[in-house]
């Protein structure tokens, strides 16, 4: 009866093993069917992405005002600048632009002075220094650090390199203007010249150079705000100077005499 009893047992035992053993392939097998799955989904998402999509195409043929191919922020030079005249840091944006009107309110309506303000400022700075360094021998206590400031030299003559190359690029644009070379940089000067003209007789320099502050710092952060819509009525604009343009070209640009070429051949 033992040996019966163990026969069966093991019997049963070797039941069981093929049993977990069907089990195991059951799910190894469903593993992988699911990992095959996951990769073949995996390659689906990765050829949509990269096809290029309508929308994007459609994004990059959209007209950008003065033509634009960066972002504003990169056009502003993705710094700290950007970051405040972007309002990427709310506080010190408006703490620049309240210490300004701070500014333009001492000097323009208290009527203060510039020269008289700085000498003030320097007068008490220099007082306080003074008084400080004298009165430590006698309270036992350490006098100020001034620390000492040297201007580098190559970082002058970078920034100077860099002055001559912009005045250099300015004044062949000025040369170019002049010459008559080109009609509609020589129309835009003389319409800035000229609107600079009436703000000036408006307000002096200050006021002129805190409103262009607050400037700014407004019409970038509305620009990036509605870009799609500014740009699009900008294009219509764009449009419609052209044409009138041309009629002007047509009917005035043309008719003007122009001198004699000067390497025309002598008969």
């Amino acid at each position: 009866m033992a040996e019966y009893g163990d026969e069966i047992e093991q019997k049963g035992e070797s039941f069981m093993d093929k049993i977990t053993e069907k089990i195991h392939r059951d799910d190894s097998s469903s593993d992988s069917d699911s990992e095959k799955k996951k990769k073949h989904d995996d390659e689906l998402k990765k050829k949509h992405h990269d096809v290029p999509s309508p929308t994007s195409s459609m994004k990059s043929k959209i007209y950008r005002l003065f033509g634009r191919e960066k972002p504003v922020h990169k056009v502003f030079g993705g710094g700290k600048p950007a970051d405040v005249f972007l309002w990427r840091n709310k506080k010190i944006s408006a703490s620049v632009l309240g210490g300004a009107t701070a500014v333009w309110v001492f000097f323009e309506l208290l009527e203060y002075h510039l020269l008289t303000l700085v000498c003030h400022v320097l007068i008490l700075a220099f007082a306080v220094l003074f008084l400080w360094s004298n009165a430590s021998k006698f309270i036992n206590k350490s006098p100020p650090r001034i620390p000492e400031v040297r201007i580098p030299e190559d970082k002058f003559l970078q920034i100077a390199a860099g002055l001559r190359n912009e005045l250099n690029q300015g004044l062949d644009t000025v040369r170019n203007i002049a010459s008559g070379r080109d009609l509609k940089k020589f129309l835009a000067v003389i319409a800035g010249l000229w609107f600079l003209s009436i703000v000036g007789s408006w307000c002096n320099f200050l006021t002129l150079f805190y409103i262009i502050f607050v400037l700014l710092h407004t019409i970038p952060v509305v620009y990036e705000k509605y870009e799609d819509q500014i740009d699009a009525f900008a294009e219509k604009a764009m449009i419609e100077i052209k044409k009138q343009y041309k009629v002007f070209d047509a009917k005035v640009v043309s008719r003007i005499p122009r001198g004699p070429l000067k390497d025309k051949k002598r008969v």
